[in-house]
C-alpha cells in the first residue's frame, strides 16, 4: 500500500516502526502538502467573498498553484521512500569480483543522486509555498490569517527538513561538481525563504 493512501493513524504507526523507511524525507514532503493545504482553504475562504473581491483573481491563481504543489508533494512522500529503498538495493549488490565492485559502485553513487534530487525538489516546492503564503497573507481572509501563518511555518519545516535530507545523501556522494551545485542552490533556497518567512511572520502578529 501507498504510504499516501493509509489513514493517518497508519502512516504514523509505520513512521515510528524500526523500519528506516518512511523517514524524514516523506515526512518534509507531507508537512509541505499540508502546508499547501492549508494555505487553499485561506484562498477558498478568500474567493466569493464581497470584502475580497478585488482579490479575487489573484487567489484563484495562486489556489491553482497551490493545489498543483499538493499533488506532486503527495507523491513525493511515496517517492523518497522509495529513492531510500533503491540506495539500500544497491547496496545489497554482489562485490565478489573487480566487475561487480564496480558496477555496484555505480549503482549505488546512482542512487544516490536519486535520493539526493528527490528531497530537493521537497525543498524547492516548500519554498515555493513560503513565497506563497506571503501572498496569503497579505490579501487573503483575515479571519483566518493565523492560518496563512501555521502554512509558513509548515512549509519552512518541510524546507528545512528536505535540506537535510538531500546533505546526508551527498556525504556519499563522490562527484564534486554535483554536490557543489545543490549546496549552492541549497544555500540560495534557505536564505531566500529565511526572509520571506520573516516577513509572512510579520504580517500575520500584525492582525494579532
Amino acid at each position: 500500500m501507498k504510504l499516501v493512501e493509509m489513514k493517518i493513524s497508519e502512516f504514523i504507526e509505520e513512521l515510528s516502526s524500526d523500519s528506516p523507511a518512511p523517514g524524514g524525507g516523506s515526512v518534509a514532503a507531507l508537512s509541505g502538502a499540508l502546508s499547501a493545504a492549508l494555505s487553499s482553504m485561506v484562498c477558498n475562504l478568500t474567493i466569493g467573498k464581497e470584502k475580497y473581491k478585488d482579490v479575487e483573481y489573484d487567489m484563484e491563481n495562486i489556489l491553482e498553484r497551490l493545489q498543483n504543489i499538493k499533488k506532486r508533494l503527495l507523491e513525493i512522500i511515496d517517492e523518497d521512500t522509495e529513492a531510500f529503498n533503491q540506495v539500500m538495493d544497491a547496496f545489497k549488490l554482489p562485490k565478489n569480483t573487480e566487475e561487480e565492485k564496480k558496477v555496484r559502485k555505480e549503482k549505488i553513487q546512482e542512487a544516490l543522486k536519486k535520493a539526493a534530487h528527490v528531497p530537493l525538489e521537497t525543498a524547492r516546492l516548500c519554498a515555493e509555498i513560503i513565497e506563497i503564503s506571503k501572498e496569503v497573507a497579505e490579501k487573503g481572509n483575515k479571519n483566518s490569517i493565523t492560518d496563512a501563518g501555521v502554512s509558513m511555518i509548515m512549509a519552512d519545516a518541510g524546507l528545512k527538513s528536505a535540506i537535510l535530507n538531500v546533505k546526508i545523501n551527498l556525504k556519499s556522494i563522490e562527484d564534486e561538481k554535483f554536490v557543489d551545485s545543490l549546496i549552492y542552490e541549497l544555500d540560495v533556497l534557505e536564505r531566500n525563504s529565511r526572509e520571506t518567512a520573516k516577513d509572512v511572520e510579520e504580517i500575520v502578529s500584525s492582525y494579532l
